[in-house]
This record gives C-alpha cells, structure tokens and sequence, in this order.
C-alpha cells in the first residue's frame, strides 16, 4: 500500500536535500502559504492518483529536456494525463527536436534525482539559464502541485504565487 501522510503546513523537520532546503526558505520568505504531504517516492502515475486525492489537486508532470549538442534545456510542466510528443512541444516553441536530458544533467542543473524534478528549482543559480515551459492548462489552475525537490514530499501552492512571487522575474513559455 501507498503511504501518504495527511497535509500539512510547516516545512518538513529535517531536510533531505539542500533544494528542498532553499524552496521552503523562499515559501516563508515570500510569505508562499503551502500544504504539503509526505509519501512514499512517489514515481508512478498511479502513486501520483494516491497524492491527488490526498492533498486535492492534480500532482503535476515535469519533464527535463534539452537540444541534441546538450546546450540548451528545458523544463515543461504538464499534466499527468498528457503524452509528450516532441514533435508538438518542439513546434510550439519553434526550436529543433528535444530529447530527454541525462541524469547527470538534472542533478547538476536543477539539484534533484530522477523522480524529482520540479520547476520549484528555477531558484538555484544553476538552473538560470534553463528555458521553463508549461502547459497552458497548468498555468490557469488555480492549485499548483509538485515535488518540492525530493520524490517523498509534494506541495501545493496558488498557481498565482508561484508565477508572482516564486518565479518573479523568471520568464515562462505557456504552450
């Protein structure tokens, strides 16, 4: 069976990873209200169904990318429910055929393990150059629903404060 703990709102007592860290200090810097939920690693599509009905919304996709030189990337938020068709996201965004980045990349660049990624890793100065992309559907939630930089706890923000406060000044292509 799945575990997923009940929501709550303070940062977790010990942190896992120095992103996890940096994202519940920018909440309360901020003043970001949160809800967040401990789980097991959630990986699967179907854990993710167990988080969503546990902490009300919709856990999304992130998805880490980059050109064939491996000089440019990119981070596409989306929903579960969407395939990824380069072809689409490629076109959308009028830029050559994307494939999907190597661990070493996400670690290095985002500060996260396969199973982890999460926009919320815009804040790290290495991921300043990386281009963030989201599914226009996404954008016009109202709840914004993530890993918050570790596969064992997931947060939900307003989707508002994650565009106004959390990646103020960052640009992100709506697709």
């Amino acid at each position: 069976m799945f575990k997923v703990g009940d929501p709550v709102s303070t940062p977790p007592a010990q942190y896992s990873t120095e992103l996890q860290q940096k994202v519940y200090e920018t909440f309360a810097g901020l003043g970001i209200a949160f809800e967040r939920v401990d789980t097991d690693p959630g990986l699967t599509m179907e854990d993710c169904q167990h988080i969503d009905a546990k902490i009300g919304v919709r856990i999304v996709k992130t998805i880490f990318l980059c050109n064939r030189q491996q000089t440019e990337f990119y981070l596409y938020v989306t929903t579960d429910d969407k395939p990824f068709v380069t072809r689409e996201f490629c076109g959308a965004l009028g830029i050559p055929r994307v494939s999907f980045a190597s661990a070493d990349h996400l670690r290095a660049l985002t500060g996260v393990e396969v199973g982890a990624t999460t926009i919320l890793s815009a804040i790290l100065p290495s991921a300043a150059a990386i281009h963030l992309v989201m599914d226009r559907n996404v954008a016009e939630s109202e709840w914004f629903a993530c890993t918050d930089g570790t596969p064992t706890c997931f947060v939900k923000i307003l989707t508002r404060d994650l565009f106004e406060h959390y990646l103020a000044g960052r640009e992100v292509d709506l697709i």
